[in-house]
This record gives C-alpha cells, structure tokens and sequence, in this order.
C-alpha cells in the first residue's frame, strides 16, 4: 500500500453549480516534501465546517485512487470537464492499494514517521455536489460505496507522498462499507 499524494487546501469561496456561494476547502492541492501531522491534522490544511470535519476523530481524509476513474466517468457524463487528480476528492491523503471494502473502524494505518486509526467513513453534503459540478455527486457516492474514510491520529510525526504503509487490523466490529451504507439508507 502506498500514499501517492499528501494534500491540503485553505477554506475559500467558489460559486457553486446553483449559483450559491460556499466557502469550503475541500479543494486540496498536493503538496512536496514531508507535511508535519498534528492531533487536528495536517500542517497548512483547515477545514470550513468544524461540525462536520476535522477534530480529533476526523484528523485526515484518507481516499483510494482506484475510484478516480469512476468519478471521472461520471463526471464526463454529466458533462463536467476537467480530469481530477489528488485532493480533488477532498482528501488529505490520495491512497493505492486499500478500498473501503478492506477498511474497518480502528484498523491503523502506520506510516514511517506517524501512525493514523480509521475513525469514520465520510459522509457527503452538499459542498461535494458543489465541487464536483453536478447535483447527483452526494448520491453516486451513497450508491457506490466510494466514501473513503477519515482517520484520526494516533501517532504524532510527519508524512511525505510515495511512502508506503501497512493496515494494522483493528478489532474486526464495524466495516467501514456497512457503517456508510446503513446511515445513508436513513
């Protein structure tokens, strides 16, 4: 398993498809050399909504890039120009190698110099909808699965894109795919 890419973002206002404006930062940018990760996350990153990202639990936002074709595809269809590559997902952290399907709450990801605990799958709003330019965004991930997941630190140190890592098997209670998807049913 490898860590492609290391993103952050600050909150910023864009337009979004129905003309309202949002601030969020969910449009994280890649990032060179080692980035120092803290209790809250990543140096230079920040979040826009407090309530529903970031904090302990909710540190990092880990996603596969497995799934980027999915989402370009989906995209071209619904007529969205624009390839997406690392953070355009809203991660902090673009992965290779681990799908949610393999992923269960408490399972730690140890990395060279830092070690991070799944904590959550990510639930999306109306800002994913917003930044990935069609209505149906929030809903294909529902259907799909595609979440990625957050991660809460375990272990404070730093994190570089190309490093590799290793899930340490948490206790095997709740699946991440089977959390999503049961609270996405509500």
């Amino acid at each position: 398993m490898q860590l492609l890419s290391v993103n952050t973002a600050r909150a910023e206002r864009f337009v979004a498809i129905d003309g309202q404006s949002v601030v969020s930062a969910i449009r994280k940018r890649p990032r060179d050399g080692r980035i120092a990760v803290g209790p809250l996350g990543l140096e230079g990153d920040e979040q826009a909504d407090p309530s529903v990202h970031g904090g302990l639990a909710k540190a990092l936002y880990a996603y596969p890039q497995e799934h980027r074709a999915f989402w370009t595809t989906v995209r071209g269809q619904a007529q969205v120009a624009g390839a997406l590559g690392p953070g355009d997902m809203g991660e902090n952290l673009t992965l290779a190698g681990l799908l949610e399907s393999q992923v269960w709450l408490g399972d730690v990801l140890v990395f060279p110099d830092c070690e991070l605990v799944v904590s959550e799958p990510r639930y999306p709003c109306f800002k994913f909808n917003a930044h990935m330019g069609f209505n149906q965004a929030s809903k294909l991930m529902a259907q799909s699965g595609y979440c990625g997941f957050y991660l809460a630190v375990r272990r404070e140190g730093s994190i570089a894109a190309g490093e590799t890592f290793e899930r340490i098997p948490g206790p095997r209670e709740v699946g991440l795919v089977e959390l999503f998807k049961a609270r996405m049913k509500k």
